[in-house]
C-alpha cells in the first residue's frame, strides 16, 4: 500500500491534482435517452464487485481523493448501492447521478447508508415530452417528480437538476424549470447543460453564447466557482449554473476528475477511450501503481 508519511497526491504533467472520482457502477439503464453517451464508453454489460469498488475508492482517497460521484447507467439499477456505500471509506463529499425513476423509496435508505446528495437528469416538465426524450414507459414521469420530492425530505440536498437544453425541443422550458427548482427554497439547484453531442444531432444544438446572456441579463447575482469559473446566475429566487464541457479549454485546464468505467477501468479523460487502465482484476496492493499509471495519461482535451 502507501507508503506511510506525507500523504501522496495524484497530479498529472500539467499541474492537475486529482481529487474526485467518478464511477460507474453499471452501463445498464431503463432509459433510452435521445442523446445518451453513456460516459464516453462502450457499454460490455459488465459490472464491478462491491470488493473491487470499495477498493478503488479506498485506494483513491489514500492518495488524497475526497470527492466521490456515482454514476451508469442507471446506478440505482444496483440493488447493492446501499451496501456498497457502507463500505466505503469517510469522504468529504459522495453523491449519486440518477434519473430517478427508482429513488422513490430509496432515498432514506441511501442517506441512511451514507450518499450525502443526488443530481437528478430532468429535461422536461413536461410528461409527454419526457416520453419523447427518454423513450419510457407511460407515468415514468410522476415516479420521477416523486423521486426528487423524496430526496429532498430525505436530505440528499442541495439536488442538482442537470437540464441538458436541446433546440426546438425544451429550450423554451428554462423559465418554467427555473420556477420548479425556486419552488424547494434553496434545497434544488439548476443546472443547464449544453449538449455533448455523441449522437451527431446538430439540430438539437443550442447557441449557448445566447443562453448564457439571457441568464446574465436576468440575474440579480452572480457567483463564480472556483473550480472551474463556472458561474452561478441567481434569477428570482433560483441558482442557475450554465454547464459548458464541450470545447471548454477553462473546464479542461481546472479537471481534477478521475473516471471509472463500470467494467473497472480506469478512464482518464471523459472524451478519450483508447488510454485506459485495466483494475477489473487488480489488488489492492496493485491498485496505487495502477492509479499512477492512469493520472500519467491525463492530457487535457481542449488546450488553449
Amino acid at each position: 500500500m502507501l507508503s506511510a508519511g506525507k500523504e501522496e497526491v495524484l497530479t498529472d504533467s500539467y499541474g492537475r491534482t486529482v481529487r474526485s472520482l467518478r464511477m460507474s457502477v453499471t452501463d445498464r439503464c431503463n432509459l433510452d435517452c435521445i442523446y445518451c453517451h453513456n460516459e464516453g464508453h462502450i457499454g460490455h454489460n459488465k459490472e464491478m464487485s462491491i470488493d473491487t469498488i470499495v477498493n478503488i475508492v479506498d485506494v483513491a482517497s489514500q492518495f488524497g481523493v475526497d470527492r466521490l460521484k456515482f454514476s451508469g447507467g442507471e446506478p440505482l439499477l444496483r440493488k447493492d448501492l446501499e451496501d456498497v456505500l457502507a463500505r466505503l471509506p469517510g469522504m468529504k463529499d459522495v453523491s449519486l447521478t440518477t434519473n430517478a425513476t427508482l429513488l422513490r423509496n430509496r432515498a432514506f435508505s441511501l442517506k441512511d447508508s451514507g450518499l450525502k446528495r443526488v443530481n437528478i437528469s430532468l429535461d422536461t416538465l413536461d410528461p409527454d415530452k419526457y416520453r419523447s426524450i427518454t423513450n419510457c414507459k407511460k407515468g415514468t414521469f410522476d415516479k420521477v417528480l416523486d423521486g426528487i420530492h423524496e430526496a429532498v425530505d430525505a436530505g440528499l440536498t442541495p439536488i442538482k437538476i442537470n437540464m441538458v437544453l436541446l433546440k426546438d425541443l425544451n429550450d423554451n422550458e428554462i423559465e418554467d424549470m427555473m420556477d420548479f427548482t425556486s419552488s424547494y427554497g434553496g434545497d434544488v439547484i439548476l443546472q443547464l447543460i449544453e449538449l455533448m453531442d455523441f449522437r451527431e444531432l446538430p439540430q438539437y444544438r443550442i447557441d449557448s453564447d445566447e443562453i448564457e446572456s439571457s441568464l446574465l441579463d436576468a440575474s440579480s447575482e452572480i457567483r463564480v466557482r472556483e473550480l472551474h469559473k463556472r458561474k452561478k446566475y441567481i434569477i428570482n429566487g433560483a441558482e442557475v449554473e450554465f454547464v459548458r464541457p464541450v470545447d471548454n479549454t477553462e473546464f479542461c485546464a481546472n479537471c481534477n476528475r478521475l473516471r471509472v468505467t463500470a467494467d473497472g477501468k480506469l478512464k482518464p479523460c471523459l472524451l478519450v477511450s483508447d488510454n485506459l487502465v485495466d483494475v477489473s482484476h487488480a489488488s489492492k496492493e496493485e491498485l496505487p501503481d495502477l492509479f499512477r499509471l492512469a493520472v500519467s495519461r491525463r492530457v487535457p482535451y481542449c488546450r488553449s
